[in-house]
C-alpha cells in the first residue's frame, strides 16, 4: 500500500487496507494544486533541537513492517539513470550468492534504490489509478519535487502504463516539472519517453509554459535532452491562441518592459527584480533560437511576427537579438494581415522610440513599404517632436536620440 502523505495513524481504518482505499485517502489529502500551492511556502520545519526536517513520502507495503535504514554501502553498484526508457536486466541466481566488492554509491542512486523497495508491489492498474482531479501518483510525486520517487514511478509506468497521463487540466507529469521549473525531473522523465508535442487545456505544450514563465533551467533541460539524442521537436507549435513558445517568450519580455516603464517610484528591489524576469526570458528567447524556432512564424490572429510584437513595446533588446539572425532579409519586411511591418509598428507608437527605428532601418526595412491602407510608416508618427524626429529618421537625416 502506497501513501505519499498522512501519519501511520491514517491507515489503521478498514478503508485504507487495500491499495484502492490508500489512493483515495491519498488524493483527497494531497492534490496537485495544494502541493503546488505549498511549495511556494515554507518547505522545512524545525525540531525543538534545532534539527532540521522535511517532509517525507511514507509508504507501507502489505507484508513489510517497518523498513530498515539501508547502508551507505551496497554489495553491488545500483544502475546508473537511464538514458531511455530500457528494462533493467534480472540478477541471475548464481551471480547474487557470489560475492561482489563493496562500491560507494552516490546519495541519487541510494535514493533510486530506497525508493523502489517501496513501490515494488504498485501494479500496472493501481500506477495509472487517478483521483477526482485526474492525478496520478506520477504527478502527485513531480508535483512534491521529489526526483528518485518520480524516476522511480515513471520507469515502472514507460513499461506497464502511460507516463504522459494527463489531468483534469489536460497537464502530463512533464508539464508539471515545467510548471513548477523540476528540470531535472524533466530531464528524467525526457529520457523515460514523455513527450514534448503534448498540449493541456489551453493548447501549451511544455515549452510554451517554460515560455511563459520565464523556466529557463527546465527549457535547458529540454535543449540538452534534443542535442543528446539529435531528435527534432515541433518548436514552433502553436497553441490555441495561435501563438508559438517564442512569441510567448517574446510577450512575456515585454509585459516585463512595459511594467519597468509605467511603475512610478519603483524600490531598488523592484528594479532588480524586474531586470532579473528581463534577462530569463531574454535567455528564453536565445535558447528557442537555438532550438530552431522561427522568429518569422506568424501568429494565427493578426499575422505577427516576433518582429512585430517586438516593436510593439520599442523593445531594443529584442529587436538587436531577430535583427542579428542570418535569415533576417526575409522577415524584416514581412507584413500583418493588415499590411503593417515591422516600421509600421514603432512608427505608430504613442511615444515612438528612434532608436528602435533607425536599427530597423539599418537592417533593411522599407520605409516605402503601404499598408492595407494605403498609409506610409511616416503617416502613422504622431505628432509633436517624437513623431517628428521619426519622420526625420525616415528621410535619412541624422537625428540625436
Amino acid at each position: 500500500m502506497l501513501v505519499l502523505g498522512g501519519t501511520q495513524s491514517d491507515l489503521s481504518s478498514n478503508n485504507h487496507c487495500s491499495p484502492t482505499g490508500s489512493m483515495q485517502a491519498l488524493m483527497k489529502r494531497s492534490t496537485v494544486k495544494e502541493l503546488l500551492t505549498m511549495k511556494r511556502q515554507q518547505k522545512s520545519t524545525y525540531s525543538q533541537d534545532g534539527e532540521r526536517k522535511f517532509k517525507r513520502a511514507r509508504f507501507q507495503s502489505p507484508s513489510a513492517g517497518t523498513t530498515e535504514n539501508p547502508d551507505w554501502t551496497f554489495q553491488s553498484l545500483p544502475p546508473a539513470p537511464l538514458h531511455h526508457p530500457q528494462r533493467r536486466p534480472e540478477a541471475s541466481p548464481s551471480s547474487s550468492s557470489s560475492p561482489s566488492p563493496q562500491v560507494k554509491v552516490t546519495l541519487f542512486h541510494w535514493q533510486i534504490r530506497h525508493e523502489e523497495r517501496k513501490v515494488e508491489r504498485l501494479s500496472a492498474e493501481q500506477l495509472n489509478m487517478q483521483d477526482e482531479d485526474g492525478d496520478t501518483f506520477l504527478h502527485i510525486a513531480v508535483a512534491q519535487g521529489k526526483r528518485a520517487l518520480s524516476y522511480v514511478l515513471a520507469e515502472k509506468m514507460c513499461w506497464r502504463g502511460d507516463v504522459d497521463v494527463k489531468e483534469h487540466n489536460g497537464q502530463t507529469a512533464l508539464q508539471l516539472a515545467a510548471a513548477s521549473d523540476q528540470h531535472l525531473i524533466a530531464g528524467d522523465l525526457l529520457r523515460h519517453g514523455a513527450r514534448l508535442g503534448t498540449r493541456d487545456l489551453w493548447g501549451r505544450s511544455p515549452l510554451h509554459v517554460c515560455a511563459e514563465k520565464g523556466h529557463v533551467a527546465t527549457l535547458q533541460s529540454v535543449w540538452k535532452f534534443l542535442a543528446e539524442k539529435g531528435r527534432h521537436v515541433d518548436v514552433d507549435m502553436l497553441n490555441y491562441e495561435g501563438l508559438t513558445p517564442l512569441h510567448s517568450a517574446v510577450l512575456s519580455h515585454n509585459a516585463v518592459l512595459k511594467d519597468t516603464r509605467t511603475l512610478k517610484d519603483p524600490c531598488l528591489f523592484m528594479l532588480r527584480e524586474l531586470e532579473r524576469k528581463k534577462r530569463t526570458y531574454a535567455e528564453c528567447v536565445q535558447i528557442l533560437l537555438l532550438m530552431g524556432a522561427s522568429f518569422g512564424t506568424r501568429d494565427l490572429k493578426s499575422g505577427r511576427t516576433c518582429l512585430h510584437m517586438a516593436s510593439e513595446e520599442a523593445n531594443v533588446e529584442l529587436l538587436k537579438i531577430f535583427l542579428d539572425l542570418p535569415t533576417l532579409l526575409s522577415v524584416v519586411n514581412a507584413k500583418t494581415f493588415s499590411g503593417n511591418t515591422a516600421l509600421h509598428v514603432v512608427c505608430s507608437l504613442a511615444n515612438p522610440n528612434v532608436e528602435a527605428v533607425k536599427l530597423l532601418l539599418r537592417k533593411g526595412a522599407d520605409p516605402g513599404a503601404r499598408n492595407c491602407e494605403n498609409e506610409f510608416p511616416s503617416q502613422l508618427a504622431p505628432d509633436g517632436l517624437a513623431g517628428e524626429k521619426v519622420r526625420q529618421s525616415l528621410k535619412g537625416q541624422h537625428v540625436s536620440l
